[in-house]
């Protein structure tokens, strides 16, 4: 048996000598010392990684060997003003954990029309105070089997309704220039069925076919759904749909949907080589969609396997040799545990956070803040070099993900509460103010996931200062907890639901079109005026993005938990360095006081840094219905 660290230096010794004999790596130094550092601090990972995956294969070191030569080829031909990004970050790593970070989220179509349309929204986004957008699926995809875009053809050609890649190239220059990061989605779980690998796979043309999970019959397939939950039963019946010339192809989501096979090193390559294109573009972070499908595994549910994280780690360590700068934003809606274990400095930085997003909602429905309290004692510090994406709602479906074994431990029967938070934002609830709209409803078991924008679900229809109250609530929790503020644009100045989604070609039969409206210009033109709900939902969101951007305090993600004896109050902590800013946030319809005693801890004055005030707490503090404060404040010595 070699030796690891015997096989560590033949290996390295193999890499080296064939990539300096390569031709297609034409470069001089420094680009090539500056390569060369990064390859003796990555490659041990890389190796280790990639043998974890492939080692049982006899090509395993061919296949490590170029997949480092696709590395180094993309670093040479890699922008010198990205190469100079990457300098910049590798020693500025935290960059995205300031408290200047603010995202936006869109579809170019519906926000912007295309790429110029983003491009001449640049000034605005600047004055929002944006350094972050995420712009939604892009890239070529075939109507009408597209997914929203999440059906990729081509992970190198722009929709050509939206642009071209050189416009794409462009936008992203120009963003970076006022501060913006350029998010986009990497799509690498499947592709669209009429992608070039999977036209080739359908023809079976040698290669193509172990791209995919292809079998001849029913043999495997039954094999593996004796494990595999169906996603979209509504679509497909299981995991594998059955193609033109009798072979079985699995599709986890839709039917045009291929999932593609990661045991397949050359499969690796590939993406990899998709995820250098796009870096050299000038994208920033990448979404990495549906991360918790992408290994599978006879015997197992194939969701979050430990594979899984070390496939994600090994394209990490890819793009530490040739685009350090890029960061991956992990897309898992699971299990709150699960969730947790796909971020780390060394596989995705950054994540959503859709417990907290879920919770803030609860709160809001029931008026009592104790699952999403518990929630951020325990399930919202996160490793150093990390950070959570925090929002109040996404282009997706609402769904309640909290973990059943907690809400039990506050006496809360999840599927139950489920039932009735369902009931509760499709307005099927006495008293409800939301006006969501159910997404995969059945009436009969009262499951369903839930549609509707920020304002809606908050009930602004009916234009009342509460609804307002609600939607700040809401963004004030996310803005204030740690971690990046994301806002799906539009709910800046109150976009309601677009009731008329199901007249759009394609979009009938999928309810979360109505929480995707093209762009209000209306709500916009009034965003000045703080009288009208669209003015006052601005300016109180800018408030906050003002106070944020000035409060040290909320930089990073570090949160302390704070008790406040209140069920009606949440409250939290964001320590600083000789100060502390205290969060109270009151979901409740009424006044709620949270008393001296509970304060007693800190000293008497306190300032509100979302307003300048003074404060006196230490003969308590008495809320307002739905207000928060975000409190400057020192512990008693």
């Amino acid at each position: 048996m070699v030796e690891p660290a015997v096989l560590d230096h033949e290996a390295r010794q193999h890499v080296l000598s064939v990539l300096a004999s390569d031709p297609g790596v034409a470069w001089e130094d420094p680009d090539r010392s500056v390569f060369e550092e990064r390859f003796d601090r990555h490659f041990p990972v890389l190796l280790r990684l990639f043998q974890d995956l492939y080692g049982a294969r006899p090509d395993w070191l061919d296949q490590l060997t170029e997949l480092v030569l696709q590395s180094a080829r993309s670093w040479a031909g890699r922008p010198a003003d990205l190469k100079a990004l990457d300098a910049e970050r590798e020693h500025n790593s935290g960059w995205f954990q300031a408290n200047t970070m603010l995202g936006g989220v869109c579809y170019v179509d519906r926000y912007a029309e295309d790429l110029e349309g983003v491009r001449a929204r640049i000034p605005y986004f600047k004055e929002l105070g944006l350094t972050y957008l995420h712009l939604m699926p892009l890239f070529l995809a075939p109507e009408p089997h597209s997914d929203g875009g999440y059906a990729v053809s081509s992970y190198r050609q722009v929709n050509p309704k939206l642009g071209t890649m050189q416009q794409l190239r462009d936008l992203a220059a120009e963003l970076r220039a006022n501060g913006i990061s350029l998010v986009v989605d990497f799509i690498f779980n499947h592709t669209s069925d009429e992608h070039e690998w999977a036209r080739k796979a359908a023809e079976g043309e040698a290669g193509y076919s172990d791209f995919y999970w292809i079998y001849p019959d029913r043999t495997m397939p039954d094999a593996f759904e004796q494990n595999v939950r169906e996603i979209f039963p509504d679509d497909h019946p299981g995991s594998f749909i059955e193609m033109p010339d009798g072979r079985w192809v699995w599709a986890t989501f839709h039917t045009f949907q291929w999932d593609l096979n990661y045991a397949n090193p050359a499969v690796f390559r590939a993406m990899a080589g998709e995820m250098l294109f796009l870096a050299n573009q000038g994208v920033d972070i990448l979404r990495m969609d549906a991360v918790a499908f992408i290994w599978k595994q006879l015997g197992t549910p194939c969701e979050n396997l430990p594979e899984a994280h070390t496939l994600l780690q090994a394209f990490n360590a890819v793009c530490r040799l040739a685009a350090p700068s890029l960061l991956f934003k992990s897309e898992a809606i699971v299990h709150p545990d699960e969730v947790a274990r796909y971020i780390d400095p060394a596989e995705c930085q950054l994540s959503y956070n859709p417990l907290q997003m879920a919770l803030i909602w609860e709160s809001l429905a029931t008026r009592d803040v104790s699952l999403l309290s518990q929630a951020l004692d325990r399930r919202h510090n996160l490793p150093a070099g990390t950070s959570w994406v925090n929002y109040v709602r996404s282009h997706d479906d609402i769904g309640w993900t909290f973990a059943d074994e907690d809400a039990a431990e506050l006496g809360i029967n999840g599927f139950d509460h489920r039932r009735f938070l369902n009931a509760f934002y499709v307005n099927r609830f006495p008293g409800s103010f939301a006006r969501g709209v159910p997404f995969q409803d059945n009436p009969r078991t009262g499951d369903c996931r839930i549609s509707g924008t920020t304002a809606s679900l908050c009930g602004l229809e009916d234009g009342t200062v509460a609804a307002v109250e609600r939607i700040l609530l809401a963004h004030s929790v996310a803005f204030s907890t740690g971690g990046i503020p994301l806002l799906y644009l539009g709910d800046e100045v109150g976009q309601l639901n677009d009731y008329q989604y199901d007249l759009e070609a394609g979009h009938g039969a999928d309810s979360r079109w109505v929480h995707r409206p093209h762009y209000p210009a209306a709500d916009y033109a009034l965003r000045a005026d703080p009288e009208t709900p669209a003015g006052a939902v601005y300016a109180g969101l800018r408030r906050m993005v003002s106070a944020r951007s000035a409060t040290p305090e909320l930089a990073g993600t570090r949160l302390i938990g704070f008790a406040t004896n209140n069920p009606g109050v949440l409250g939290y902590q964001r320590p600083g360095a000789e100060t502390l800013i205290l969060v109270l946030a009151n979901f409740s319809d009424g006044p709620q006081e949270v008393s001296p005693g509970t304060l007693s801890g800190f000293t008497g004055d306190a300032v509100d840094v979302l307003t300048g005030a003074k404060v006196r707490i230490d003969t308590g503090i008495v809320l307002d219905p739905r207000q928060f404060v975000w409190l400057r404040v020192a512990a008693r010595s």
